[in-house]
């Protein structure tokens, strides 16, 4: 595919200088070489494929085939193991397809009896394991390629799959086409900021654009700080706008029509509890004349094992604690905000907190629930707010039924 390729003409081109290796920063060029093709005068379907793979004879026939029938089928082999020190060809299962977690990383999952009853039909995919994969160049194009601010390896399966699905194309494993691929022991790149930290920057972008408000399981599964979340929403707003440009779906449509074996989590498996301080407990009051409850600190009236209703709160999938359908919320950020019981929004980042130590965080202001109103307070005004948080400050001291 790269035959007649001016390697020399591109790297002046690139306006390297004296002294530097493109092949060491590239790995050997692979990275550079694998974007030039969908730009050249190729022909419109293109296998992508890494420079460490092994195509068989009829691969090509049988996925270009499948994929000419509808452009918008992007169609990926089974993929066989190379022993990347005998170079020992394994067979691969063909009773596979892509799945992943909320973490969102990639796994095998295994078909369903029915799906493996019909093994020589295309299996359709919720997602690609990325690199090894056919697909029409004007339909690439028209979905916006790669996303090209991504960092260097690791997660754009995710990104280009989600993408394919909600913007009108489908995925599909064709059981009779097989690719072999070395798997190496470490990666042949070199990553500045660490490969784990590349990884979780490259999803959180495809978190933000493409997963809508799903995307806080994301966070809460990778235990991720909110605070990088603004920063990343703001360099993924040309991703967005592609996306409304395409119209594509929802991420929910995706759940319910391509991966309804994904449970979404909720509040059943989550831990609850009282929140105490000392011999106080977080408590919800209601006020005469008022529709919401107000938040405040009490005595903790329970019996061991049973809180009382009123003190009870939930810890949620999405960082919020919860107590029936209020949760604690601010309306605003500044210090000394009081902390109220607002309606649920998931999709409302004022609502998440996390566990830091003994401390309870606000993670969009990042400062700490603080009692220290509510116990100086009169009844009539105590109140629980906001405060830069202080290790030693025991009012932000609290002791929670969930990590």
């Amino acid at each position: 595919m790269l035959e007649g390729f001016d390697e020399r003409g591109y790297l002046v081109a690139r306006r390297w200088k004296p002294g530097d290796d493109p092949y060491t920063r590239y790995a050997f060029n692979q990275r550079e070489s694998e974007r030039i093709p969908s730009n050249r005068a190729l022909r419109d379907t293109r296998h992508y494929r890494c420079s460490h793979t092994h195509t068989r004879a009829r691969t090509h026939t049988h996925t270009v085939t499948e994929q000419l029938a509808d452009p918008t089928r992007v169609v990926s082999p089974v993929i066989d193991i190379i022993n990347m020190d005998t170079f020992a060809y394994v067979a691969a299962s063909a009773d596979l397809r892509g799945g992943f977690d909320w973490s969102l990383h990639f796994k095998w999952e295994q078909l369903s009896p029915e799906q493996r009853a019909q093994r020589i039909d295309p299996t359709q995919t919720p997602i690609i394991a990325g690199g090894l994969f056919v697909i029409d160049r004007s339909w690439f194009n028209h979905l916006g390629k790669y996303d090209m601010a991504m960092d260097i390896w690791g997660g754009e399966n995710f990104e280009i799959s989600f993408r394919v699905w909600q913007c009108g194309g489908s995925l599909e494993i064709l059981p009779c086409s097989r690719v072999g691929h070395v798997f190496r022991k470490k990666h042949p790149y070199v990553f500045p900021e660490g490969n784990a930290n590349t990884y979780i920057k490259n999803t959180r972008r495809t978190a933000e654009v493409w997963m809508d408000d799903f995307r806080l399981f994301y966070y809460s599964a990778q235990h991720t700080h909110t605070h990088t979340h603004t920063h990343t929403h703001t360099l993924s707003l040309g991703r967005m706008e592609l996306r409304k440009k395409l119209k594509c779906k929802s991420f929910k449509w995706y759940l319910d029509n391509v991966y309804p074996e994904l449970k979404v989590p909720d509040d059943s498996d989550s831990r609850s509890g009282v929140i105490r301080q000392r011999q106080n407990c977080l408590e919800s009051q209601s006020v005469e004349g008022q529709d919401l409850p107000v938040l405040t600190l009490a005595p903790c009236i329970g019996t061991e094992g049973v809180p009382a209703i009123n003190q009870e709160w939930v810890y949620t999938h999405g960082q919020q604690i919860r107590q029936q359908q209020h949760c604690l919320s601010l309306s605003t950020t500044f210090p000394a905000s009081q902390v109220l019981l607002l309606p649920c929004n998931m999709a409302d980042g004022k609502q998440r907190w996390q566990k830091s130590g003994t401390h309870l965080e606000h993670l969009v202001s990042r400062f700490c629930l603080d009692s220290e109103m509510a116990l100086d307070g009169m009844d009539s005004s105590r109140m629980l707010v906001i405060s830069p948080c202080e290790l030693s400050a025991y009012t932000q001291r609290w002791e929670v039924p969930f990590s």
